[in-house]
């Protein structure tokens, strides 16, 4: 069986390393084609050299020759830069996963008009375990409907620059809808000074930026007399490039539609 044939955008990067040493390291697929923007340390190099050894596919900025002949191609960048490649795949007829977090409803509604044309996995985390989470959470929130503040804490590296994490933000908007709530009514972003008490029905986020913490993320149902905790914590940024894997393979000879992770995971 032929293998899948993968390109990696911001091969550069700490997420996109990852990525080539999980497509590099597969039985069943293969890296053709790294991408990056013009003068990132990766351009013009080996992909191979920059997690051990070559492979013969050299890092470039052209984003239509990095991606032709290939199946999908996998996005941890940023927004504009998604959007830019999203445009080329439609052209090029590549289908691609999308990790990229901090769009606006706007441009997440360009990428769900291009998955009339392309195949596309989108999701704010590609964690199998994050992903397991959000489904709990869901299950959790039909549970504990009445009497349970919900607070959701994350934290992140200091370079990450949104906040908070599309995850946390996912697992709002999850909680959220089966309490049928509006998230953008009821949402609190922090705390200081004399709030008052808590107001009902509120969701709120937790921040903590430093180091080199890859992503955690608690979720927190705390009622009378006890409190639930659904945690995940990711300790390497390989669980995302596994993730994104599974993501490629489920794309697979599909041609358009906009899918996620409980799609992929057969969590519906």
């Amino acid at each position: 069986m032929d293998k899948l044939k993968i390109a990696v955008a911001g091969s550069s990067g700490r997420m996109g390393r990852s990525l080539l040493e999980a497509v590099i390291g597969s039985t069943d697929c293969v890296l053709g084609g790294a991408l990056d923007v013009a003068g990132s340390a990766g351009v013009g190099r080996d992909a191979g050299q920059l997690v051990g050894g070559d492979c013969g596919v050299i890092v470039g900025t052209d984003i239509a020759s990095g991606i032709r002949g290939c199946g999908v191609l996998i996005d941890f960048t940023r927004p504009e830069g998604t959007l830019a490649h999203l445009d080329v795949c439609k052209s090029l007829g590549v289908n691609l996963v999308i990790g990229t977090t901090g769009f606006s409803e706007a441009q997440k509604n360009i990428v769900a008009e291009a998955a009339r044309s392309i195949a596309i996995v989108m999701a704010p985390n590609m964690s199998v375990g994050t992903n397991l989470v959000f489904k709990l959470s869901e299950i959790a929130a039909g549970v504990l409907q009445e009497g349970y503040d919900v607070e959701i804490i994350e934290a992140h590296h200091r370079h990450k620059i949104d906040a908070p994490s599309g995850t946390a933000l996912h697992i709002g908007s999850i909680i959220a809808k089966k309490l049928g709530r509006d998230l953008d009514q009821c949402a609190v972003y922090g705390r200081e000074g004399v709030t008052g008490e808590r107001k009902d029905a509120t969701i709120g986020f937790s921040t903590v930026r430093g180091g080199d913490i890859v992503g955690e993320h608690t979720v927190m149902f705390a009622g009378p007399g006890e409190r639930v905790e659904i945690i995940v914590r990711s300790g390497s940024r390989a669980t995302y490039a596994q993730g994104a894997l599974r993501a490629a393979r489920f794309l697979a000879g599909r041609k358009s539609g906009l899918f996620d992770m409980q799609d992929v995971l057969g969590l519906r």
